[in-house]
């Protein structure tokens, strides 16, 4: 078990994947300047009840992904444009809400179970050729900017780079976030990227460019 900084937001943050913030409030600027300082990551979670504004008093999820800081641009009155990136799942034990003026978790790393490997390569493998074809539909369609070419080799990596890709709502993600088993997780997604694929190929037939459906890996 160990403490945690964690950031309540309206997103979930999967392994592997960057997510861009500005940061603005007192509170938030005085936890990532720790953070830097003490070149340790904060906890990205889900808001389960209550807002963002809200901060330390909002409800997250249990189950959220450590963020490294990886760039921070500096602007006036010491706010902050930052890229994290998505490292390693972990769960909540208990929260703390009055010893700092943002949410702190006590936690513990989360791994993904991985029994069967070999399952696991083999359905990734089919995974792949679905996100490279729902890639390519969204790029034909003008409204896709991916390069296929950084996807991860690695089946879990791409799992979860698959999950971020998706366009459904953030409460559908974190229970694709929250999966224990990386061949059901793939499972999973691989439903999922049939069901998208078909309704893009649809609405691609009725001439529409699926706009805003946009996913970048960087």
């Amino acid at each position: 078990m160990y403490e945690l900084p964690l950031f309540p937001l309206n997103t979930v943050l999967f392994p592997h994947t960057p997510i861009h913030l500005h940061i603005f409030e007192e509170r938030y600027k005085r936890m990532i300047g720790q953070c830097m300082e003490n070149r340790q990551p904060f906890g990205v979670v889900l808001i389960q009840r209550g807002m963002e504004a809200l901060g330390p008093a909002a409800e997250p999820h249990r189950i959220g992904t450590t963020a490294q800081i990886v760039h921070v641009q500096n602007l006036p009155q010491g706010r902050m444009n930052i890229v994290a990136m998505g490292a390693q799942r972990f769960r909540i034990l208990s929260l703390e809400r009055q010893a700092y003026p943002y949410l702190m978790g006590f936690v513990e790393d989360y791994p993904m179970s991985n029994p069967d490997p070999q399952e696991a390569t083999f359905q990734g493998q089919g995974l792949r050729e679905q996100v490279i074809r729902f890639a390519q539909i969204l790029i034909d369609a003008g409204g896709g900017q991916i390069d296929i070419n950084q996807l991860p080799v690695d089946s879990q990596a791409l799992a979860y780079v698959a999950s971020a890709m998706l366009q459904i709502p953030a409460d559908q993600k974190q229970k694709l976030l929250s999966m224990s088993r990386a061949d059901e997780l793939i499972h999973r997604l691989q439903a999922l990227y049939r069901r998208e694929i078909a309704l893009l190929r649809a609405m691609a037939g009725k001439g529409d460019q699926t706009q805003g459906r946009v996913f970048s890996i960087n």
